[in-house]
C-alpha cells in the first residue's frame, strides 16, 4: 500500500479512548484518520486513527487545518507530517 492521500479528523470521544494513551485523549482531543475515500463520507464513523485511539469522524473538518491546532494529537501529527512530506 503506497502513502496516504488525505487524512480525515477524528474526535476522542469520552466513550472511546485509546487502552495505550488514555491520559492522552483529553488534552489530544484531535486525531487524524488514514481517509481511503472522501472524509465526508466517514462523517459519524468511529474509526482507529493514526496514533491507535479510537475516535469519531468529523467529515466537514479537514487535518491540514485541524492539526495545526493545540489539541491535535502530537504522534498523529508526526505522522502525517512524514507522510505527507513523500505524497505528491
Amino acid at each position: 500500500m503506497g502513502p496516504v492521500d488525505s487524512y480525515a479528523v477524528g474526535y476522542a470521544r469520552p466513550d472511546r479512548w485509546s487502552r495505550q494513551r488514555p491520559e492522552d485523549t483529553v488534552s489530544s482531543s484531535w486525531h487524524a484518520v488514514e481517509a481511503h475515500r472522501p472524509p465526508a463520507e466517514l462523517d459519524g464513523e468511529v474509526e482507529l486513527a493514526v496514533c491507535g485511539a479510537i475516535v469519531q469522524v468529523w467529515g466537514a473538518h479537514r487535518w491540514d487545518r485541524v492539526g495545526a491546532r493545540e489539541t491535535a494529537c502530537e504522534e498523529c501529527k508526526r505522522s502525517t507530517t512524514h507522510q505527507l512530506s513523500r505524497a505528491g
